[in-house]
């Protein structure tokens, strides 16, 4: 099986995230779309890839890593890939993109990467700060991090990383299952052992559980063409029916 696999402290990646607000009713095309893009980003030099479906909300995440880059060359990387994703962003909202460096990180098996694949459980918690209080918050998610890993029943493994255009902290954590997610979620105190860390920041945070449903590498079925054009007619139709009833 294909898996996505990151260094903690990994010096010689950026890492790239899109993350899109869906405009249309079938996510998967969304999905189809992104899969290609992927595909496509091999000729820009993309090292691995994958997608991440939000299970309760409708955000999708496109994640890639990357050779590091200077900045004049992540400038140009960013212009292309703005232009690939043209049909993708008629069917959702980029709502936001950022280039992060991997900083922390710890893995049951002892290893030092996060490794996921396909039809993995993952969670994301992100931050975001003035620049000026950027490090700061680092130590600080990286102490929450830390505090709580080993006490956490059912996590494989977390990430933290470093925005490099955007002033925020961004954590990944991949679950051996989604009960164990959900537990996690629902038996937490998270105000009682988080406020003491991050009650001097002033943060907007944001959470969410995702599913891996797709990693570089794997085999994308080609499905029955249709273009943009017949896409959109047949999800204003199916909008319409969803009105009617």
């Amino acid at each position: 099986m294909m898996q996505c696999s990151v260094s903690f402290n990994n010096k010689d990646l950026d890492i790239s995230c899109f993350v899109f607000k869906p405009a249309i009713i079938i996510i998967d095309n969304i999905v189809q779309g992104l899969k290609q893009f992927s595909i496509d980003t091999e000729n820009l030099g993309c090292v691995q890839s994958s997608i991440f479906r939000s299970i309760h909300g409708n955000m999708i995440i496109w994640f890639g890593a990357w050779q590091k880059q200077n900045s004049d060359e992540k400038e140009k990387l960013i212009t292309n890939l703005k232009s690939m994703l043209t049909n993708v962003k008629k069917m959702a909202v980029l709502v936001e993109h950022n280039f992060l460096d991997a900083y922390a990180g710890e893995s049951r098996d002892g290893s030092s990467n996060v490794k996921f694949c396909t039809g993995d459980i993952i969670s994301i918690t992100s931050a975001t700060t003035p620049t000026t209080k950027l490090d700061d918050l680092c130590y600080a998610v990286l102490a929450i991090f830390k505090s709580r890993f080993a006490k956490t029943e059912g996590i494989s493994a977390g990430i933290c990383f470093k925005g490099q255009s955007i002033p925020s902290v961004l954590c990944i954590q991949v679950w051996k299952s989604l009960q164990f997610c959900y537990s996690w979620v629902l038996n937490s105190d998270h105000r009682k052992w988080m406020i003491p860390y991050l009650e001097s920041f002033s943060i907007n945070m944001k959470y969410d559980i995702y599913r891996i449903v797709y990693v570089s590498g794997e085999h994308v079925v080609n499905l029955p063409y249709i273009s943009l054009h017949q896409m959109l007619e047949n999800e204003e139709n199916r909008k319409e029916q969803v009105m009617q009833h």
